[in-house]
């Protein structure tokens, strides 16, 4: 788990500077109708680590992980992150990320290794794990911290084909 989260703390580092370099007119363009700006992308992940946040804290008292899924393209719109300022978009991004590297940086190994039969990553994981499958929150949180990065990807042009709508986290 070690990589993963010195993977995620240099993720942060480096994205932060490069979305600050995005101007307010380029983080609200849209590469194509229907899809999310550079904001609602932000919004998006704001989103997925507040509801993560939850689930990564419950998974610790449970021997399950089952958790509520949530409407991304509603909270989306019902945010309205394009109208948001973009630096404190990031701002909040970032500092919530970071307070959600603190605490998987702090869960106990044998929380994180811990095999599980209940699961529902099958319908809420951005990489779904089949129903049947044994699950660990090591897993969980690796996925979290790839879907970020997906989206980031498609924030600075590294994943001109993904479609946000298809998102499940």
């Amino acid at each position: 788990m070690k990589d993963a989260l010195e993977d995620f703390q240099n993720v942060l580092k480096r994205a932060e500077a490069r979305l600050l370099a995005l101007s307010e007119d380029e983080s609200e363009a849209r590469s194509a109708p229907g899809r999310w700006s550079s904001k609602e992308i932000i919004g998006h992940l704001i989103d997925s680590a507040s509801n993560n946040h939850q689930r990564f804290v419950r998974a610790q008292f449970t021997d399950e992980l089952v958790f509520p899924g949530y409407e991304q393209q509603d909270w989306v719109a019902v945010q309205h992150y394009q109208q948001e300022s973009w630096p404190s978009l990031v701002k909040l991004w970032l500092l919530y990320n970071q307070h959600l590297l603190h605490l998987v940086s702090h869960i106990p190994e044998q929380k994180l290794k811990q095999s599980r039969r209940e699961h529902n990553l099958d319908r809420i994981a951005w990489q779904v794990v089949s129903k049947s499958e044994l699950v660990t929150l090591e897993y969980f949180i690796r996925d979290y911290i790839e879907h970020l990065k997906h989206h980031l990807q498609q924030i600075f042009g590294g994943d001109e084909d993904a479609r946000v709508s298809g998102e499940r986290v």
